[in-house]
């Protein structure tokens, strides 16, 4: 019974970093398509497989840092800060994105796949890299 008792004498603490993460996640969804010219979502709606491969990509570009942002913190704040982190080097490669294919603005609303996969991909392999440099 007190194997019991320690194993989900963590729950509170579980709650907290999950209910920040998915807090983290809600703001960064909606920083992400502020500041994209185009809206993810709808364009999802209608079927645009370009704006659901570069929006998936950037979520999880975002959450691989953000889960070893919460594996590595010593404290819900440290996780926040570095969680910021994650943001703002998601952002910044979206940017860069847009420099390298500066047409991106308007192949992801036309449905362009090529160019909607290719940011996703940089945005997860951003998100891998910046997840492997949260080690510290």
């Amino acid at each position: 019974m007190s194997d019991f008792i320690a194993s989900v004498g963590g729950v509170d603490d579980f709650l907290v970093y999950f209910l920040m993460a998915s807090a983290l996640v809600a703001v960064f969804l909606t920083v992400y398509t502020w500041v994209t010219p185009y809206r993810e979502i709808a364009l999802i709606r209608q079927g645009n497989v370009a704006a659901a491969l570069s929006l998936s990509g950037a979520l999880l570009g975002f959450v691989v840092p953000l889960a070893s942002a919460i594996a590595h913190s010593v404290a819900w704040w440290d996780m926040l800060l570095w969680g910021a982190v994650a943001l703002v080097v998601q952002l910044l490669s979206y940017f860069a994105v847009r420099m390298i294919v500066p047409t991106l603005s308007r192949d992801i609303p036309e449905g362009k796949i090529a160019q909607g996969l290719f940011l996703g991909t940089i945005s997860l392999a951003i998100g891998i890299l910046n997840a492997a440099s949260m080690t510290y």
